[in-house]
């Protein structure tokens, strides 16, 4: 080998091994977890210490003053603007009457594309209610499942305020948000102002529920929608409520987001071009919205540009059948 090709070897293998430490394991204590446990522990204790972040307050309140506002309208939308739901599946629907678009899969998925049952909507079918386990402080040994009688079951945004400082007296029951059941009549103008007060509320809602998840944890289950918020998730064996495929499992966590907490709930969106009766056929032209988003647009207030493409504003319209 020529002094030149040895040279360039010796500078491959440089490069090749340039950023790796070996290490001798023999001469490597082991490491021992019963002496790290309690320094853990005592790591732990440390941080909860440290919350609630005092600048986080004043979101908290603004989440739950939103919270507040996006219920009454909701609840006050609903008594002028209809609303139907399908019995045998969570579809849901903003107009005159239901859909022809055959997207039921019944109560238990057995079903398949076949025409929706309509029934009267209700509140929760706009805001779709995500409770979780109320903790008595953040920072708390994890809920086994034999203890999960013993914790109360709340809306998790409330439970989120409440971990950033919010005062507990807080009302924390859906139900005493709603107005009374008797509609009291509105002018358009009456209506329109109060759609469009209900959708700053959720926009509100959802971004004060996103600045807190950066600071505050909140776990979500991957195989359903069972939400815990604090730094780990319970062990309660619930998992499969909502699917039925693994029936009294354990829930498998990752990192919650915004649309875990606040569900968007996708309705089809009737535009101007469309027929007045959404059918099957023309499914591929029609467009999605949030639930919320749909109900206030037609309450009067005016679409965010942000929701167009989804929406599909401008799009072409179903071909008609001769």
């Amino acid at each position: 080998m020529s002094f030149r090709n040895r040279k360039l070897l010796q500078s491959s293998s440089s490069i090749i091994l340039r950023g790796f430490r070996f290490y001798n394991t023999k001469s490597n204590p082991k490491v021992d977890f019963n002496k790290l446990r309690p320094m853990i522990l005592k790591r732990i204790e440390d941080r909860a210490q440290e919350y609630p972040v005092k600048t986080m307050l004043p979101l908290a309140h603004e989440v739950l003053n939103a919270r507040a506002t996006l219920y009454d309208g909701v609840s006050t939308l609903i008594q002028h603007i209809p609303i139907w739901a399908c019995k045998d599946c969570p579809e849901v629907y903003i107009g005159e009457g239901g859909h022809l678009i055959r997207t039921c899969h019944g109560y238990k998925h057995h079903a398949k594309n076949k025409v929706h049952s309509w029934v009267k909507g209700s509140v929760d079918n706009v805001i779709v209610p995500v409770e979780t386990f109320h903790l008595h402080k953040m920072f708390q040994n994890v809920i086994n499942h034999h203890e999960r009688f013993d914790y109360d079951r709340i809306p998790a945004i409330v439970e989120l305020c409440l971990h950033a400082g919010a005062d507990s007296n807080h009302q924390t029951d859906s139900s005493t948000l709603l107005t009374p059941s008797s509609p009291e009549p509105l002018s358009g103008d009456e209506l329109r102002i109060l759609a469009t007060r209900t959708l700053k509320a959720w926009e509100t809602l959802r971004t004060g529920v996103h600045k807190l998840l950066l600071v505050y944890p909140a776990r979500v289950c991957k195989h359903c929608s069972e939400v815990h918020v604090g730094p780990s998730g319970h062990k309660a064996r619930m998992c499969g409520v909502f699917k039925f495929e693994s029936w009294r499992g354990t829930h498998f966590w990752q990192k919650a987001g915004v649309d875990d907490l606040i569900p968007p709930k996708l309705v089809w969106y009737r535009r101007r071009q469309d027929p007045p009766i959404l059918v099957d056929e023309g499914r591929e032209y029609y467009g999605r919205a949030p639930v919320l988003l749909d109900l206030c647009s037609k309450a009067g207030a005016i679409v965010p540009s942000k929701y167009f493409c989804m929406m599909k504003m401008d799009g072409m319209t179903a071909p008609i059948k001769q």
